[in-house]
């Protein structure tokens, strides 16, 4: 399986931790391959100002199996970021689309959640709003839930933050078996993490806004 991984001004670097896991990963099922893209070849700057250096350019992206886009405070500016939209909307329904955390309004401006489920982000520190009530208003025409992960086959959105890593392990887990996935549960000692938040996240949600 080759990941792609999306990088914008303004990422989260917590959402790095998926590039964490498919490292490890590796030790488990050595063909997995994994890359950084972006607009340019420019360092990218993150929200708490780490700068990466990515692997290729969105035109240079091909033959890849899952585009993944990250949240952050960058998020509202890569939704208006049209080389982006282009590139999501070119690889899928080719390749699965998997959005983490506000990647999720990212990945709804494309128009590809619209008549399906999606998650993201809940928790925020006042007075901000919940992206997971920001993306109900904004798109009706989604079915947002508050979920640990959201499955529609070929388009996955992951809940907030954190999750981020269960998203990942979900996602190998779909390719190479539950068997696989729980050594590398296992190897990078989230096993009793990942129970957990089966059992918290044992049901989506539905999103309500407050009056």
């Amino acid at each position: 399986m080759k990941v792609s991984f999306v990088l914008y001004r303004g990422v989260e670097p917590i959402d790095l931790a998926v590039l964490g896991v498919f490292s490890m990963a590796t030790r488990v099922i050595p063909d997995l391959r994994y890359e950084t893209v972006a607009a340019t070849l420019a360092p990218v700057t993150c929200s708490n100002g780490l700068r990466l250096l990515p692997d290729r350019t969105f035109d240079e992206v091909s033959d890849v199996d899952v585009l993944m886009i990250p949240g952050g405070p960058g998020w509202r500016d890569a939704a208006c970021d049209e080389r982006l939209l282009a590139l999501i909307r070119k690889v899928h329904p080719g390749a699965t689309v998997a959005s983490i955390c506000t990647g999720a309004m990212v990945l709804a401006e494309t128009g590809l959640l619209e008549g399906r489920r999606a998650t993201t982000k809940k928790e925020v520190v006042a007075p901000e709003r919940s992206p997971l009530e920001e993306l109900q208003d904004a798109h009706p025409e989604v079915d947002v839930v508050y979920g640990r992960l959201i499955d529609e086959g070929k388009i996955l959105t992951g809940g907030g933050v954190c999750l981020c890593i269960d998203l990942a392990l979900h996602l190998l887990e779909k390719r190479y078996g539950r068997a696989k996935v729980a050594e590398i549960e296992r190897i990078i000692e989230y096993s009793a993490a990942s129970e957990a938040n089966r059992r918290r996240f044992s049901e989506p949600m539905p999103v309500r806004i407050a009056s």
